[in-house]
C-alpha cells in the first residue's frame, strides 16, 4: 500500500507530512491503522489497554505467533507521530503485507482457508479467556501464501454467551463459500456489492433446498436466517452459552466449511494445457520473459491475466507477484500451488475492483493498489479487444497508469487462439494489428526491446513508462 499525503488530514491538524490514517480504520474504537514513511502502525487507544495487555500477558500473542496465525508487531516508542494523537496507549509497528487483497478478489480455496484461520484463531482464544470480537474477512490477509489476522485489536475479554462474530462471520465467510460450492463459483462477486458480507437471507434463498438435509449449512445459515428475520424487530433477551457449547459451535462451522467443494470447469481454467505454442515455442517464451525481468529489477512484479500461474512462478523467482486473472477455478488452481511470492487475486481487467465503502475510501480501488510496478501482460491484449471490445488505445491508457515497466505479448489474427476468438464473431476490429500495436503502445512507453516467440507468430516487448 503506497504512501501519499492526505490534504484532508493536513487540514485537520496531523502535524506529520504522510501521515495517514487508513480508510478502512474510522470503525474501530479500539485504534486506529497508520501509514507513515512506507511503514504501517496501529495505534492502541486507553480504552483498549486492558484487553491488549491481556492479549500479550496471557500468552495468546505468543501462541498465535507460533502458528503464523497473526503479524508480528514491535512497541515503537520513538515515532514522531505521537503529538498528533491524544488519547493513545500504545503505537506499534506491525509487518507490512506486500499486497492488500479483499475477500471479493479471493477464490474458492483462499475464502475457505482464511474462513478456517479465523475459527482456528478463536478456538485459540478460547484456552486464554479472550474470544474475537468481529470477525471480517477484511482482517485477514494473504502473507507468505497462507492468510494471516492483521487486526492486533480484534480480541476482547472472554464471558459466557454466545460469539458475537458469530453472525459476521457467517455473512462474511460461509454464506459465500455455500454460494460457491451449491450454486455457482462465481457468485462471490456478491462480497463486492455487500461489503458487510452477503446477508443470510439471500444466501438461503439462492442455494438449493437440498442444504436443507446439509445440518451445518440448514442450522448456520437457513435456520440463522429465519432467526434473524423473526427478531429483528424484538427485543433479544441474551442466551446462556457455556464455552463447551461454543466450542461446538466452532467445530461444526469448521466441519461444514471443510466439506465444502467446487467442481465446476470454466472456460480457461486448462488454458495452459490448450495451447498453440510448441515446445520450442513454450521454452522460449519462458526464457524471453525471464531475460526480460532481469532487466526491470522490480521488488513487485503484476501479472496481468495469468491464467494459472506460470510465467508468476518465474517472475517469484526475484520478486513478490499479484497473479491476477478473471476466471476462478485458474485463480484456485494457482493458489492452491501455495507459493510463498505469488498472490494469486481473481479480478476482471475490463472491469477492475473499484474503490468502495464509506467515502470511496474503505478499499482501495485494484488499479491504486498495483500502480508503480513492473507489469507483464502476456496473451492478453486480444480478449480485452475482441472479447470485452476495448480498442488498443484505451488499454495503453489503462498500462501507462500502473506500470513502470510492461513486458507484453502481441499476439496476430493468424494465431489460431484469437481466430477461437473470431469464430462465432463478425471481424470489425480493424484496429488490432501490429502497426497499430506499436502506434498506439510507443506513445506512452519506450520501447527497450522485443523478440520473436521461435516456432510461433507472436512477439515480446519490454517498454517502460516514459512518464516514471
Amino acid at each position: 500500500m503506497g504512501i501519499e499525503i492526505d490534504e484532508d488530514q493536513q487540514k485537520a491538524g496531523y502535524k506529520n507530512e504522510g501521515l495517514i490514517i487508513d480508510g478502512a480504520s474510522f470503525r474501530d474504537p479500539s485504534g486506529n491503522v497508520i501509514h507513515y514513511k512506507n511503514e504501517i502502525y496501529r495505534i492502541i487507544n486507553h480504552n483498549y489497554k486492558n484487553e491488549f495487555d491481556h492479549f500479550i500477558k496471557s500468552g495468546l500473542y505468543q501462541k498465535l505467533i507460533s502458528e503464523n496465525l497473526i503479524v508480528e508487531y514491535n512497541e515503537d516508542d520513538t515515532i514522531q507521530i505521537k503529538s498528533d494523537f491524544d488519547n493513545f496507549y500504545k503505537i506499534i509497528k506491525q509487518e507490512k503485507i506486500h499486497f492488500i487483497s479483499y475477500p471479493y478478489e479471493w477464490s474458492f480455496d483462499m475464502l475457505k482457508d482464511a474462513a478456517l484461520t479465523i475459527l482456528r484463531i478463536q478456538k485459540i482464544c478460547l484456552e486464554f479467556e479472550m474470544s474475537l470480537k468481529d470477525a471480517s474477512a477484511y482482517n485477514v490477509q494473504f502473507y507468505n501464501g497462507k492468510p494471516i489476522l492483521i487486526d492486533t485489536t480484534s480480541f476482547e475479554m472472554y464471558q459466557d454467551g454466545p460469539w458475537k462474530a458469530y453472525r459476521q462471520f457467517c455473512e462474511h465467510f460461509l454464506a459465500p463459500l455455500a454460494l460457491m460450492s451449491k450454486k455457482d463459483v462465481r457468485l462471490f462477486q456478491l462480497l463486492l456489492s455487500n461489503i458487510d458480507g452477503i446477508p443470510l437471507d439471500i444466501a438461503a434463498e439462492i442455494i438449493p433446498k437440498s442444504t436443507f438435509t446439509n445440518f451445518g449449512l440448514a442450522a448456520h445459515i437457513h435456520a440463522h436466517a429465519k432467526a434473524q428475520k423473526h427478531y429483528e424487530d424484538k427485543k433479544v433477551k441474551k442466551q446462556k452459552l457455556r464455552k463447551i457449547q461454543l466450542l461446538g459451535i466452532i467445530e461444526n462451522l469448521k466441519t461444514t466449511i471443510k466439506n465444502l467443494k467446487i467442481n465446476q470447469e470454466t472456460e480457461w481454467a486448462n488454458y495452459y494445457n490448450d495451447t498453440n505454442y510448441s515446445d520450442i515455442a513454450e521454452k522460449e517464451k519462458c526464457i524471453i520473459v525471464k531475460n526480460f525481468l532481469k532487466k526491470c529489477s522490480s521488488e513487485m512484479v503484476i501479472d496481468l491475466g495469468a491464467n494459472d500461474g506460470r510465467f508468476s512462478e518465474i517472475a517469484a523467482e526475484n520478486s513478490y507477484v499479484v497473479s491476477m486473472d478473471i476466471d476462478p477455478i485458474a485463480v484456485n488452481n494457482n493458489y492452491l500451488k501455495y507459493n510463498p511470492k505469488i498472490i494469486p487475486i481473481v479480478t476482471n481487467l475490463a472491469n477492475p475492483s473499484p474503490a468502495i465503502g464509506w467515502n470511496n475510501n474503505e478499499r482501495k480501488s485494484l488499479f491504486d493498489r498495483i500502480k508503480n510496478n513492473t507489469c507483464i501482460a502476456l496473451a492478453l491484449i486480444h480478449h480485452l479487444r475482441i472479447t470485452h471490445g476495448i480498442p488498443l488505445e484505451n488499454q495503453f491508457e489503462v498500462f501507462s497508469k500502473i506500470a513502470k515497466f510492461l513486458i507484453i505479448e502481441f499476439v496476430p489474427k493468424e494465431d489460431s487462439q484469437v481466430k477461437r476468438l473470431l469464430q462465432n464473431r463478425d471481424d470489425v476490429f480493424d484496429d488490432y494489428d501490429i502497426k497499430t500495436f506499436e502506434r498506439v503502445a510507443f506513445k506512452n512507453f519506450e520501447n527497450i526491446e522485443y523478440l520473436e516467440v521461435k516456432d510461433s507468430l507472436r512477439k515480446i516487448y519490454l517498454m517502460k513508462n516514459k512518464l516514471t
